[in-house]
Parts: C-alpha cells; sequence; structure tokens
C-alpha cells in the first residue's frame, strides 16, 4: 500500500470514528495495529483490543464526569483518612460502606461529631466511592440545599427540583445542625429526605445529638418527623463518640431524649396548670 493510500486510509478510520463517537479507537488504532502485528494477533483479537481501550475510556470519562456532577467541595478519598485520629470509625467499617451495600439497600448513614472530626472528609470520601462505581451523586450543604428549595419555591419550580433531587442514587448532606433552620426551611429538608426513605440512599453529617435537633428545628414534631426517616435503619459512625452498630429495622428505637423531670417528680405534675410538657419525645407521660 503507498504512503498516499495509507494516510487517506487514516483519515477515512478517524472520520467514521467521529461519526460513531469513539474517539479512543481513532486515537489507539494505528498503534493497536502495530502491537497485533509484533504479538501475531488475529483480526479477532485486534478487534477485541481497540473495543477493550474505548470501553475504559468512556468508564474513565462516566466517572470523572459523575465526580464533577457531584459538586464534591474538594476531591477527598478514604484512603486519605487518618483513621488513628477516630478510633471510633474503623477503616474496616469505611470500607465496607464504601463498597456501596448500603445504596443498594437505600440506607441512610449519619456522621455524627464535633467540629474539625472528620465528618465531611468521610462523606466526601464514600461519594467519590459512589461516582467511582458511575452513580449518580450529589453533594450539598443543609443550609445550600434549602436555599436551592425555597428560591425555587419562589420561582414556581419546586416540583421540578424536587424531581431532579430525587433521581440521585445518592445524596450527601453536609452540616445539619449547624444553622438554625425556619420552618419553611425545615419543612423542604424533611420532604426531601422522606422521600428517600427506603427508596434512595442518603448521608447526613451533625454536630449535635438527637436531643438537640430542636435547636435547629424548634417545631419539635416536625423534628421527630424528620429523625424517624434518618434514624431508622442508618449507619451511625461516629468519629469523636463511640460508635454504634448498624441498628436492625426489626429492633427499632427512638432517639433517646432527656426527661423533662416531671415523671420522677410528682409534684411537677401538679405545679403544671397547662398539663403539658412540650418536650421531644419526653418520657414523663405528659402530652407535648
Amino acid at each position: 500500500m503507498s504512503r498516499q493510500m495509507a494516510e487517506l486510509q487514516d483519515a477515512t478510520i478517524k472520520s467514521q470514528c467521529k461519526v460513531l463517537r469513539m474517539p479512543m479507537i481513532a486515537s489507539q488504532f494505528a498503534t493497536l495495529a502495530e502491537q497485533a502485528i509484533r504479538e501475531k494477533k488475529s483480526h479477532v483479537g485486534y478487534l477485541e483490543a481497540l473495543l477493550a481501550a474505548e470501553i475504559e475510556e468512556r468508564e474513565r470519562n462516566t466517572i470523572e464526569r459523575r465526580i464533577r456532577e457531584a459538586h464534591l467541595p474538594r476531591m477527598k478519598t478514604l484512603d486519605e483518612f487518618d483513621f488513628t485520629q477516630s478510633p471510633n470509625v474503623t477503616a474496616a467499617k469505611m470500607r465496607d460502606l464504601s463498597e456501596g451495600g448500603y445504596i443498594e439497600r437505600a440506607e441512610p448513614v449519619l456522621f455524627i461529631g464535633e467540629c474539625g472530626t472528620g465528618k465531611t472528609h468521610l462523606l466526601t470520601g464514600l461519594c467519590v466511592a459512589a461516582c467511582r462505581q458511575k452513580r449518580r451523586v450529589r453533594f450539598t450543604t443543609a443550609a445550600g440545599l434549602v436555599n436551592e428549595l425555597v428560591e425555587a419555591k419562589h420561582q414556581l419550580q419546586l416540583r421540578r427540583v424536587l424531581a431532579r433531587w430525587s433521581r440521585y442514587d445518592l445524596i450527601a448532606i453536609d452540616e445539619v445542625g449547624y444553622v438554625p433552620l425556619a420552618e419553611v426551611g425545615a419543612k423542604f429538608l424533611f420532604q426531601v429526605v422522606a422521600e428517600r426513605a427506603e427508596k434512595a440512599a442518603v448521608i447526613l453529617t451533625t454536630n449535635l445529638p438527637f436531643s438537640e435537633w430542636t435547636q435547629v428545628i424548634p417545631n419539635a414534631r416536625l423534628c421527630k418527623a424528620l429523625l424517624d426517616p434518618i434514624t431508622d435503619r442508618a449507619h451511625k459512625p461516629e468519629p469523636n463518640r463511640i460508635a454504634s452498630a448498624v441498628r436492625p429495622r426489626s429492633r427499632r428505637k427512638e432517639p433517646r431524649q432527656a426527661d423533662c423531670g416531671n415523671a420522677a417528680d410528682p409534684r411537677a405534675r401538679q405545679g403544671n396548670p397547662s398539663g403539658a410538657c412540650g418536650g421531644l419525645d419526653c418520657r414523663c407521660g405528659l402530652p407535648a
């Protein structure tokens, strides 16, 4: 074959690959052809190598796109996390979560701990692991999510925006509890989380124990309604506290709250003219 004919053939193949959207084959077919000749591969072996290169490139591009669309604050992986600084979160537990079984089972993951204990790093690491499995992931802060939904409501786009959030395989909500939420914001947060209950996975980080969530969501009933889908079947690694085991659904317990004192002191009942406690899940027996 003359040099001019070979160049024409190369140009034709590259043009055809462009039409078929196979850029990897366009860039590698000549190199792989030479390799096939050296290794005395058959035509089928050469074709297999071409297709494998194209598939590998597409998977790499898909993963990069998933990570980009996740809107992660920064690129951090679980391999970079220093587990010696958080002994209550084991590398084995995080490796198990990174395999993605909790996503398939639509189980929530909740990281509880003070500021600077690595909650966001762990959350981001799980997001990256899910993206590498080519799952659709989205990161946000609690305040950012609420602001987006409030703005969507004002623009009469709330249903469309909520539908978009529901399509993600995994959503990660950071900093729940850092900023108090107005009731409308708390309702939006509840709507997003409750919609995913037993349907899709969600990861949250918080610096507050459950008993203090009313500081962020003053409406006690709404606060309890939000906690139910989060705590049910949740994985709860706690970076600076004793890590609790995964809680089976059949042995579900409500979040423990402090007694108001009415149960322990009968005189407190007599001195309570309203006959109401007002505490979230208080065990004194008085109506809220």
